[in-house]
């Protein structure tokens, strides 16, 4: 499968958090917790878009549809986690392969303007991260649950 564009693992939660070793980096209450891989080619076009598609995205429900609001519609918090673990490759042997991941250099950049992206589409202090490249302990409690693989290339 060829993969452009990053890609987004979106969780909607009831809270999460973020340690590295015993600090707690960040935490969120309801809304919706994000894992993204930036992949090799990726653009800042292709993070804009994604960007755009997460805020707007309608995942939590009104009175009587269970998927009619977005965070943006409920003011909820965001937490966005790097996790280039997305981006494997397991078509062949048992062993993934992240070549199709970009380079660390590369993907803190494209991260980090994804970030900024999310910020710009929706209210800053609602918006939360990991810490890029760090080994981290996510904890969560999906509500629904509700998961959806999105990408530029792929489910969109």
């Amino acid at each position: 499968m060829e993969v452009f564009g990053l890609i987004a693992l979106l969780q909607r939660v009831s809270s999460a958090h973020v340690r590295v070793g015993e600090t707690l980096i960040s935490s969120i209450g309801s809304g919706v917790l994000l894992f993204v891989a930036v992949t090799r080619g990726d653009q800042e076009e292709h993070a804009s878009w994604l960007a755009k598609k997460i805020v707007n995205h309608r995942i939590f429900p009104s009175n009587g549809r269970p998927m009619d609001l977005s965070i943006a519609d409920i003011s909820g918090e965001i937490l966005i986690v790097s996790q280039f673990t997305l981006a494997a490759v397991t078509s062949r042997g048992n062993r993934p392969d992240f070549s199709d991941a970009e380079l660390p250099d590369r993907a803190m950049q494209l991260y980090e303007f994804f970030v900024e992206q999310i910020r710009d589409f929706h209210d800053p202090d609602k918006v939360s991260v990991g810490e890029f490249g760090a080994d981290m302990q996510v904890s969560l409690i999906n509500d629904g649950p509700v998961t959806i693989l999105l990408s530029r290339g792929g489910s969109s």
